[in-house]
């Protein structure tokens, strides 16, 4: 059993296995979206690929659409090279359930991969005929917040995105240049409508996404590469919208449990790989099972009719507010704490910090306790439902292969939203946030977090952060099991609105939080000590 096309039509072994298949006919919805593309997704990773791609797999299926997924790949061509071309563009999608049960199945909704390179005529062209085409509706985005970054911490761009801005839309390289070239292209072929809609995990990703499309072609104008025209296309939403959305789905790295249980159920050709631009990937994708996609629903040339596949079609404010549910209250936190706590006491599976008592109080205290009196409410879900399933399915599945180290990663820049908009609130509501226990205790983690010594003592990796460099000055001198050498170094961090979003002092809570991070450096076992003493 080979996933491919060919290997698929003798479907027992595959049925045998428990392996569902598509029921629709690949070759002809791959046909069919070819003639005349409607979606084209960029960044074609796991998520989209078991998420977005399972969404038009259920359209499909359902016979709410005829056509599936143009998919493009911007930054890691190898995917494309290894992952879908061998595969036929197939997808092996894995729920893992809390049970230990898995459910199987073979989406065939993924229907062509290009590779964004405007130096190969082959994919540039192929791109080219795709944006023109008047009846394309939607082109879509996971491509991570990084994706849509133009300038550096210095405020001057990227080079290689001013390399992008000097050589115009002729020969973009990275994936904002790409996406406003092939804009132009359809605004000079007719200037059809379309909706170019963020899928990713970042707040107000819709705005992000417009704001960087928008600037580069703004440079390309003020070099003449571009008339004003274009410029005034890309800025009226009835003719290119950018939908705000809130996505929502645990998608770990592929498992070599799951791999193992594939091939010995007869899956050939399996094992992940890990390509040139480190992507560690497999024609299999691992994901729980709980999926939640809200989009603002401004599409101007139409779309598929993705509520039938479980998604939410709403309004922007909606949207962010949903959005705002998650990320500052239900889910966001409790995974930035489970994450700065959990290697600092030794854990490398998030699922089992549940069933630590002290960790499992501290997100049921940041969560239910402390952020559902001041949740923002988005009335298309409910705030008190999601963070229980959060809390008592998703991250106790023991079966999803998700780290403490992996969800660490870029902290500084998430603990803004993710604790400063809480702590704002109570500011705002009593005046000052010193009711406030579980939060300051983890910012007072991800604070010991950075000392890079974990509770016995011993040093451990912390992972990828751009403030770690600055953070870890900023700590000098502080040494473990030392107290006395704590002299007020965590003051400029405390303070820093950039981090917070507030000064956490003026708050009231930079001083407990400074008490707090004390009592975790007094020496082995005080990191723990400290958790019982406040949990």
């Amino acid at each position: 059993m080979k996933l491919t096309l060919e290997s698929i039509k003798n479907k027992a072994p595959w049925e045998a296995a428990g392996i569902a298949l598509p029921s629709y006919d690949i070759e002809k919805v791959a046909e069919n979206t070819k003639k005349a593309p409607v979606w084209v997704h960029f960044g074609i990773g796991n998520i989209f690929r078991i998420f977005i791609g399972g969404l038009a797999d259920t359209l499909i299926s359902e016979g709410a659409a005829d056509k599936g997924i143009t998919c493009v790949e911007t930054f890691d061509f190898d995917v494309v090279d290894k992952i879908y071309e061998p595969y036929d563009n197939l997808v092996l999608a894995v729920t893992l359930k809390a049970d230990g049960s898995t459910d199987k199945k073979v989406l065939g909704s993924l229907t062509e991969a290009i590779k964004a390179q405007s130096n190969v005529p082959e994919y540039w062209n192929r791109l080219k005929a795709i944006f023109t085409n008047p009846e394309l509706q939607m082109v879509s985005f996971t491509i991570t917040e990084k994706g849509y970054a133009l300038k550096g911490a210095d405020g001057n761009y990227f080079p290689f995105i001013q390399a992008d801005i000097d050589n115009g839309p002729e020969k973009p390289g990275a994936a904002m240049a790409v996406v406003c070239a092939l804009l132009y292209e359809r605004w000079k072929a007719g200037k059809a409508p379309l909706a170019v809609v963020s899928m990713d995990n970042c707040s107000h990703n819709g705005e992000k996404l417009q704001n960087s499309i928008l600037t580069m072609a703004k440079e390309w104008q003020a070099k003449g590469f571009v008339e004003e025209d274009f410029v005034a296309y890309l800025s009226d939403e009835k003719q290119v919208s950018f939908p705000w959305s809130m996505i929502d789905k645990i998608t770990p790295r592929p498992a070599d449990s799951v791999c193992a249980d594939l091939e010995k159920a007869g899956v050939e050709e399996i094992a992940p790989v890990i390509t040139s631009k480190r992507t560690y990937i497999a024609p299999f994708v691992n994901a729980e099972g709980p999926q939640y996609l809200v989009i603002e629903d401004k599409f101007p040339n139409g779309r598929p009719a993705l509520e039938k596949a479980g998604v939410y079609m709403t309004d922007r404010d909606t949207v962010n507010k949903v959005e705002r549910m998650k990320v500052t209250t239900c889910l966001n936190p409790l995974h930035t704490a489970l994450a700065v706590y959990g290697c600092v006491l030794g854990y490398t599976l998030i699922a089992d910090e549940m069933r630590d008592e002290q960790l499992n109080k501290l997100v049921h205290e940041i969560g239910p306790v402390e952020g559902m009196p001041v949740v923002t409410d988005p009335g298309i879900l409910s705030p008190s439902a999601f963070v229980d399933e959060v809390i008592n399915v998703r991250i106790p599945n023991p079966f999803m292969p998700d780290t403490p180290q992996r969800i660490a990663t870029d902290t500084s820049q998430k603990v803004g939203i993710r604790y400063g908009e809480t702590i704002k609130s109570y500011v705002e509501k009593d005046g000052d946030a010193k009711k406030l226990t579980a939060i300051p205790l983890a910012i007072a983690g991800w604070c010991r977090y950075l000392l890079g010594v974990d509770d016995e003592g011993k040093a451990f990796e912390r992972s990828a952060d751009p403030m770690l460099d600055e953070l870890s000055k900023a700590l000098e001198g502080i040494e473990v099991g030392k107290p006395e050498t704590y002299n007020g170094q965590l003051k400029g961090i405390l303070s820093n609105a950039n981090i917070f979003g507030i000064d956490l002092y003026q708050a009231g809570i930079g001083e407990k939080i400074e008490g707090m991070f004390l009592e975790e450096i007094a020496g082995p076992g005080a990191v723990r000590a400290t958790l019982k003493k406040y949990m």
